[in-house]
């Protein structure tokens, strides 16, 4: 059983990140925060490529992802982990200021397991990322290995 707890944050906006580091670090989760500054760098850490091409083996125990960001933007990573047999059972939350239909559409038909629009204010918004550091990183069950391994 993988038992790598980490936390992959997808998410381009400096303060946000700094948010949500500083909420998850009030339940000692921020240690174990990857934090990658848009999509293309968030692939890289998933397939260990590039920057990543060394890191510890195994998967996030949940991404928080954005979907406003440069270079691949969040609906395609999102496209790209759920089409893929070995990341797709990675729970992916949705933290975003989208609040737009299609964007919350496409990423419920692309598998997202959950959808957050990012709260304007600091308190709000740091209680919505602890409950949610709390609940994927810590009280969600992971899938078996033997789940990962079915196409």
């Amino acid at each position: 059983m993988n038992n790598f707890k980490s936390i992959l944050l997808a998410e381009d906006n400096a303060e946000d990140v700094e948010l949500t580091l500083e909420a998850l670090g009030e339940y000692n989760l921020a240690n174990d925060v990857v934090v990658a500054r848009d999509g293309a760098e968030a692939l890289d850490y998933l397939y260990q490529r590039g920057a990543f091409k060394t890191r510890a083996a195994g998967n996030p125990a949940v991404i928080l992802l954005d979907i406003k960001m440069p270079k691949v933007d969040g609906l395609e990573v999102l496209r790209t982990i759920k089409g893929d047999a070995k990341l797709k059972t990675i729970p992916v939350v949705m933290l975003t200021s989208s609040r737009e239909e299609p964007d919350l559409a496409e990423s419920y038909n692309l598998g997202v397991n959950a959808y957050v629009v990012k709260p304007v204010a600091f308190q709000d918004f740091v209680g919505a990322v602890k409950q949610l550091g709390i609940f994927w990183a810590l009280l969600n069950e992971r899938p078996p290995a033997s789940v990962k391994k079915q196409k």
